[in-house]
């Protein structure tokens, strides 16, 4: 299973990123995937998640409305589109299947060690 991120960028606040994640060693398509991250300093959070086939999506409260998360099967990718991004947005973002969702998070936290390299979203003026 391989999980390749990209995207991340310094922006400055109330600007915009779209994170893509290509995945490969295992069937993409019948897998429900998502995104967590890691601010400085601080434990995994889960942020977002996209069903097998796209229709349905989750979102952490901090980011709904501004975020949007999407997927292309035929291109075995997983898309979080960030709109108004803020400082507290700052993290190391990586993409998760659903598969690593069930077992290492609970509450919105994360406990485990996400299979990819990850991508930084710095958000600063």
């Amino acid at each position: 299973l391989q999980l390749v991120e990209s995207g991340g960028d310094l922006v400055q606040p109330g600007g915009s990123l779209r994170l893509s994640c290509v995945a490969s060693g295992f069937t993409f398509s019948s897998s429900y995937m998502g995104w967590v991250r890691q601010a400085p300093g601080k434990g995994l959070e889960w942020v977002s998640s996209i069903g097998s086939d796209g229709s349905n999506t989750a979102y952490k409260d901090s980011v709904k409305g501004r975020f949007t998360i999407s997927r292309d099967n035929a291109k075995n990718t997983v898309y979080l589109q960030m709109n108004s991004l803020k400082s507290e947005d700052t993290a190391l973002y990586y993409c998760v299947t659903g598969n690593w969702i069930t077992i290492y998070c609970r509450g919105g936290r994360c406990y485990g060690s996400p299979t990819g390299q990850g991508t930084q979203v710095t958000v600063s003026s």
